[in-house]
């Protein structure tokens, strides 16, 4: 499973997306922290204020205590005037403080959680992308057996693969990872796999002198979706089409369209952090990243 193999290049090509992504936007998230934590550096006295008023238009709320009094910019439900509150404040210049819900707290607080967040999601698309090459790549190396098959392409959702069905009874369906030789495999065509899909969960196939991996368990049950069968004979027109369909545009298209969610996923975390549209862009694009690379995961076929 080198290189050369087109899977690893659709999968590698969709997690270095991914990482970049990820990167950029754990970079703003970094800078926002260390722009809160530069402001909150100087607060290093504490002491107990009274609310003295709230300026619901403004978002601040003026507090005092023996020490001083300031006027602190909100960033979430204003406290009542007249409560007391905890204040963190500069004792070199009591008016640069913050009390619970200050912009700065909250600020610093979203910061380190996005960059968490994005931290974790790196990591474990790197834990399974790592874990899918590692259960695959030896697989050509089992003994073959020569099975007749079909190549099928199935629609579920927004998502379409190739699969393998097998002729014998009892059959089986391997999905597997695109490969334009697919397209010009006649349906049906004896071809050697590596394992015996009645018996192995993770079944190769060797089409011509293309290895194909599996995208996949076998299953015993047909797939679910809009099903295309390849022609029985080839003409120039199928192997047109496959020229066509080997260009990674055409798998951009096709991918794509998983994508089309991203922008109400990133509204529905923005609302959850209640951050603006900073937040709101950031998880858009992490979440696109990530569906062009589940496309590569699952296996998309561009066809």
């Amino acid at each position: 499973m080198g290189i050369r193999t087109r899977a690893v290049r659709h999968g590698l090509a969709a997690t270095v997306l991914v990482l970049v992504v990820c990167g950029v936007v754990a970079a703003f998230s970094a800078a926002t922290l260390a722009d809160a934590r530069a402001g909150l550096a100087p607060l290093t006295s504490r002491s107990t204020a009274h609310v003295d008023r709230v300026d619901q238009d403004a978002d601040t709320a003026d507090v005092s205590w023996p020490q001083g009094h300031a006027t602190v910019q909100l960033d979430g439900p204003p406290p009542k005037v007249g409560v007391t509150v905890p204040v963190g404040y500069d004792p070199e210049s009591p008016s640069h403080a913050v009390i619970p819900g200050a912009e700065l707290l909250v600020a610093a607080d979203r910061a380190s959680g996005e960059l968490l967040f994005v931290v974790i999601v790196a990591v474990l698309m790197l834990l399974v992308t790592a874990v899918r090459f590692v259960t695959r790549v030896g697989l050509p190396r089992r003994p073959t057996v020569q099975i007749p098959v079909r190549r099928v392409r199935i629609q579920s959702g927004l998502l379409a693969r190739s699969w393998l069905e097998t002729e014998d009874l009892p059959r089986r369906w391997i999905p597997v990872y695109f490969d334009p030789v697919l397209v010009t495999l006649p349906t049906p065509s004896t071809i050697a796999l590596f394992g015996d899909p009645r018996h192995t969960r993770w079944v190769a196939a060797r089409v011509g002198d293309t290895v194909v991996y599996p995208s996949g368990r076998v299953v015993k049950e047909d797939p679910r979706g809009r099903r295309t069968d390849n022609p029985s004979e080839i003409d120039d027109s199928v192997r047109i089409r496959a020229v066509t369909t080997s260009g990674w545009l055409r798998q951009l298209r096709a991918d794509a369209v998983l994508i089309v969610p991203a922008p109400i996923i990133g509204l529905l975390w923005a609302y959850l952090d209640g951050g603006a549209v900073w937040s709101w862009l950031g998880a858009t694009v992490i979440t696109a990243a990530l569906a062009l690379w589940l496309a590569a995961l699952r296996g998309s076929d561009p066809s």
